[in-house]
């Protein structure tokens, strides 16, 4: 049964993570503030506690980040290092794996990036063309292929890559998952020039004949798609937490000015047409945190499907509530709203990234067309 009325721990976990972040907006020290959050259990509370995890879920895991992203300062790499490949690891690496990696991520002493989009594939993850091929003298894994897009793979000790291997039953590929050092030879990064300002950088990665270890290889080279979207509808509630929590800070942002702004004797915010609009944003914020918290709950009980089809959901709802909310806010300080002391203009750029990343609005409409109610496909 999902419940949806917050517990007292998760109230008490938000209380603590809100006084953590308060005043530490506009931080470009992302370093600190991930070691202080990681010291705290915040950055692991997600991973399993043998592992020196909190034993909690992605439902913990997304408070935490729409927490810091409403005090101002998100980590984007918690999508990526204990949503993504955290979860992966936990559910289907190694007992090796685990031990190398689960408390290194847990503890904040090592960063994984995820590289799954790729030049000519965009959103069809079915057209990967990055290839892994066994040297069948020594059991290597070589890989070979481009992604882009990748973030923080400048800070990240490994990354998370999806390649594909061929069946030999079928000579069809799979998807499966690697494990790829920042230092292998043959791995190379070119940073992307990005017109939105963020701490992450975004890149393009190169792998050229990559040779990996045999146990690079990320759980059962037959599983494919199932370990695939194990990290995927985690990412999409996670990025609907990145969404809310940028949509609640800019709204923040703009109440305080209104009930502070008079003109002619009265607050602006007074005034219905600056109040409404406010109103209508956090009506939308909320309504899409309650499905990231369903999308969460069905995820961590097991239910993958549920999961897909509420994280999708979350992740478009959220990411459009993020728009609006920012814009109305910029709407709302007027000039001001334009100015650095502010903080608010470049969120115009990133507030778009939600509606973008990790998959587009069109595809999420696309899942719920086909999958949902039950309409023939386009593609």
């Amino acid at each position: 049964m999902t419940i949806l009325i917050e517990s007292d721990e998760h109230k008490a976990l938000r209380e603590a993570v809100a006084s953590f972040a308060k005043g530490r907006s506009g931080t470009a020290d992302n370093k600190t503030l991930w070691r202080e959050a990681a010291k705290l259990g915040y950055i692991g509370v997600n991973l399993p506690e043998e592992y020196g995890g909190g034993g909690g879920g992605i439902a913990e895991l997304s408070l935490v980040l729409e927490e810091l992203g409403t005090a101002g300062c998100p980590l984007l790499m918690m999508i990526v290092s204990p949503a993504i490949c955290g979860t992966v690891i936990a559910r289907f690496g190694t007992d090796a794996q685990k031990r190398e990696w689960l408390p290194a991520l847990a503890d904040g002493s090592r960063l994984m990036a995820f590289g799954i989009t790729e030049p000519d594939a965009g959103s069809n993850s079915h057209r990967i063309t990055t290839t892994a091929r066994r040297d069948e003298a020594s059991g290597d894994w070589l890989l070979t292929g481009r992604k882009v897009f990748v973030s923080g793979v400048d800070i990240a000790d490994a990354t998370l890559i999806v390649g594909r291997t061929e069946d030999s039953r079928t000579g069809s590929l799979k998807p499966c998952l690697f494990i790829v050092p920042r230092d292998a030879p043959g791995y190379t990064r070119r940073p992307i020039d990005m017109e939105l300002q963020a701490v992450e950088k975004q890149f393009e990665l190169v792998l050229d004949d990559v040779r990996l270890p045999a146990d690079a290889l990320v759980g059962d080279e037959d599983a494919g798609l199932l370990q695939l979207f194990a990290g995927l509808n985690p990412e999409r509630i996670m990025t609907a937490a990145f969404a809310i929590g940028m949509g609640r800070y800019a709204l923040g942002k703009a109440i305080a000015y209104a009930r502070e702004r008079t003109v002619w004797k009265t607050p602006i915010g007074a005034h219905q047409a600056i109040a409404h609009p406010l109103a209508q944003a956090h009506i939308d914020l909320e309504l899409a945190r309650l499905m990231m918290q369903k999308a969460a709950q069905l995820y961590d009980a097991g239910d993958d499907a549920g999961a897909g089809e509420a994280a999708n959901m979350a992740k478009y709802a959220a990411g459009e509530a993020c728009v609006k909310a920012v814009d109305q806010s910029v709407h709302t300080l007027g000039g001001n709203g334009l100015t650095r002391e502010f903080g608010l203009a470049s969120l115009i750029t990133a507030s778009r990234v939600a509606r973008i990343a990790p998959v587009s609005r069109e595809m999420i409409l696309n899942y719920v067309s086909h999958q949902t109610l039950g309409l023939p496909k386009s593609y």
